[in-house]
């Protein structure tokens, strides 16, 4: 088979696509300990209500029918766009309006689009990149370029805490946003180590956005209005200098891939065309289920009171199993603000993060090995990128203790010299 060279780009093994096939293989095998992928937990209480909002569908006349059998326009549900513009408006000031917002199927979907509409080969010939200041990064960024060398990135400064603990900042004093780059990316909180960039790294990141006549991507996938995975303070962002990108998913979701991105007209404008070749419309279902939660502003309820303190929860329980089966081992754990993750960094590791993950896989543990996320960073000799593994814990807490055990001993193993 002759491949194009986007075909030849996009059929190499990624590190996405490893991480779903390991979700795929542990979900239909039933015997893998997944805390590896990025799967939501089913919370029952948020589940039973859109239990109840598919059966008020069902038992409206013409609403199912509607709902499965109706294409959208091309950027997504107009009452879904409609009511979370106005939600947005009222809630937090933002001047935004339906014009200022486009559905996509699924986040992954909205960042290949964002990131190829200002990133490449560009009409005068020159190249752009799109530039993560702070790395590690999310995953599934790695490959969303359609030409090779399409991202930029740096260290991140690291900042030692108490009770095994750390935190990566923007390490602004190295910080260089050249003529190359077409637009800044960050995701708050940042999968995969749950960091949540501060206001004021926000603030600075989007004044060298202006300066530099770029736009600020803010992945949003876990933050607040919604789902507020969020444990720390931190003010919702949008201006029109910066694109906004938010999620169902990690509402509870995540099977109806509804991403929603908020930009300036143009923005969403362009999105909606590329929508209309690619998808012909974003897929419906999500919005239908999730639209009287925005009208009503329960979204933002919901996320308060039920799923923030779920995930905070877990959050601090895991946290505290980890300090106890790692006592003795030379690991530091990134400070949890939000996301779904732990990530854990072992300090002078013998073998690589890679290494690891293979080893843990071998005894049905699946963590996703940290070098694959930081994209654009070309410094592979760094030690602390294969120091790193990312775990999850959203499964259930049976699992996720099972997990921890059998990666306290694979890790002790692996420092003490053991194969």
């Amino acid at each position: 088979m002759k491949l194009s060279k986007f075909g030849t780009k996009f059929t190499r093994k990624a590190g996405i696509t490893e991480l779903m096939d390991d979700l795929g293989a542990a979900m239909a095998g039933g015997n893998m300990l997944m805390l590896g992928g990025g799967n939501p937990a089913h919370i029952a209480t948020v589940q039973l209500r859109f239990r109840q909002r598919m059966e008020t569908i069902l038992g409206t006349a013409g609403s199912f029918e509607s709902m499965i059998g109706n294409y959208d326009a091309s950027r997504g549900n107009a009452a879904f766009i409609e009511s979370l513009a106005s939600m947005l408006s009222e809630t937090f000031g933002w001047d935004v309006g339906p014009e200022n917002i486009a559905l996509t199927n699924g986040s992954q979907n909205a960042f290949f689009c964002l990131f190829n509409l200002f990133a490449g080969e560009m009409p005068d010939g020159t190249k752009k990149k799109i530039l993560f200041p702070l790395t590690p990064e999310y995953i599934g960024y790695a490959s969303a370029g359609l030409t090779d060398d399409f991202f930029a990135a740096q260290h991140p400064s690291i900042e030692i805490l108490e009770e095994s603990l750390f935190k990566y900042h923007v390490n602004f004093d190295e910080l260089e946003v050249g003529n190359d780059i077409g637009a800044i990316c960050v995701s708050r909180p940042t999968n995969p180590t749950g960091n949540v960039l501060t206001d004021d790294e926000i603030r600075h990141l989007d004044q060298l956005a202006k300066e530099n006549d770029i736009p600020l991507i803010l992945d949003n996938a876990y933050g607040t209005p919604f789902p507020n995975i969020i444990f720390t303070d931190a003010q919702p962002v949008w201006n029109p200098n910066t694109i906004v990108c938010m999620s169902l998913s990690k509402f509870g979701l995540p099977n109806l891939r509804t991403g929603i991105v908020i930009a300036r007209e143009e923005i969403i404008s362009a999105l909606g065309d590329m929508n209309g070749v690619m998808n012909l419309s974003p897929g419906g279902t999500g919005p239908r289920l999730a639209h009287e939660m925005v009208r009503t502003g329960e979204i933002i309820q919901i996320s308060r009171e039920i799923i923030q303190p779920f995930y905070h929860r877990k959050a601090l329980e895991t946290l505290d199993r980890l300090r106890e089966a790692l006592e003795n081992i030379p690991c530091r754990i990134h400070k949890p603000e939000g996301a779904i993750f732990l990530w854990l960094w072992f300090q002078d590791l013998p073998c690589s993060a890679a290494e690891l993950y293979l080893r843990l896989k071998a005894r049905n543990v699946l963590v996703i090995p940290g070098h694959h996320f930081f994209p654009g960073l070309d410094d592979d000799s760094w030690p602390h990128r294969h120091e790193c593994i990312r775990i999850t814990y959203a499964q259930d807490d049976t699992v996720v203790l099972a997990g921890i055990r059998i990666i306290a001993e694979e890790v002790q193993k692996i420092y003490n010299g053991i194969p």
